[in-house]
């Protein structure tokens, strides 16, 4: 099993004395990896439903510091060595595929091929009404811009032609490390995220891993898989577990899942120390 940490770049996480504190102790007790979570903008009294949690709210207020995701994992990347840095998730309907394919792509060469990308189509529909990006499109952009990335990253140039996004051949360099490209995580707790991880993922990251909500989707996945002929087990999953034990990550391996992540265990140099400390003792070394 591998853990990895998320909201990465989060709330105190944003400041790079504490954001260097966490990667480099997460790495030194054997962490695999961390996660920087997206928000461009969070509208003023927004009515959108949060869907991961029932209050249908972000934890935190709207005035919560969400840095870009991309840039921190740039910066741990120069002090780390083996820690993986991904993105759980960048809202890939946003942003236009061929900044994303050079973005990631250069961040996967700086860090010497470490990078997960983890996509996910949204759900704050007024976030989306303010940079001009239709919501109900956002499904299918998200679909269309993965093909473009992996188009981009490909050794040759080529033209694209889609729906959303279409150009003659163009070279996009450098080209990731990582071949034939970035592990690309599709993030999401819908039937279509499921499906969608099927059809165009090298892996699934719903955020929540209770057996409620995970059963069915890894379900939906797996019969998506056989509807067109890929096997499911190339398909690396990532969850969520809360507050992790041995018992549930016994658990998790046993329904397939290849990555949890937890929560980072403080909010202080300290607190960090002795929470990653404690969970590397109890649960890390007991594996």
């Amino acid at each position: 099993m591998k853990f990895g940490i998320m909201f990465a770049n989060a709330g105190p996480f944003g400041e790079p004395e504490l954001l260097a504190h966490l990667a480099q102790t997460a790495e030194a007790v054997g962490v695999e990896s961390i996660f920087t979570v997206e928000h461009v903008a969070v509208p003023v009294g927004y009515e959108s439903q949060y869907p991961y949690s029932k209050s249908g709210k972000m934890p935190g207020p709207e005035s919560s510091p969400i840095p870009d995701p991309l840039l921190p994992l740039a910066f741990v990347a120069s002090i780390t060595k083996s820690l993986r840095l991904g993105t759980g998730i960048l809202i890939l309907p946003q942003r236009h595929p061929i900044y994303v394919a050079k973005e990631i792509a250069t961040l996967d060469v700086l860090s010497g091929g470490r990078v997960l990308f983890g996509i996910g189509s949204g759900w704050l529909q007024e976030e989306f009404e303010a940079l001009g990006v239709p919501f109900n499109q956002r499904g299918r952009r998200t679909d269309e811009a993965i093909e473009a990335i992996r188009s981009l990253w490909a050794p040759e140039p080529k033209a694209f032609e889609g729906k959303y996004y279409a150009w003659n051949a163009v070279h996009s360099n450098p080209k990731p490390v990582q071949q034939p490209g970035v592990p690309i995580l599709i993030g999401g707790h819908s039937e279509a995220a499921a499906r969608r991880a099927a059809r165009l993922g090298d892996g699934f990251f719903p955020a929540r891993g209770d057996d409620e909500t995970l059963l069915p989707l890894l379900a939906e996945m797996r019969a998506e898989c056989e509807r067109v002929g890929r096997d499911p087990s190339e398909i690396e999953i990532t969850t969520g577990v809360g507050q992790p034990t041995i018992d549930k990550v016994r658990h998790a391996e046993e329904l397939g899942i290849c990555r949890l992540v937890i929560n980072p265990p403080g909010f202080d140099r300290d607190g960090l120390t002795r929470g990653l400390e404690d969970f590397a003792e109890q649960v890390i070394a007991k594996l």
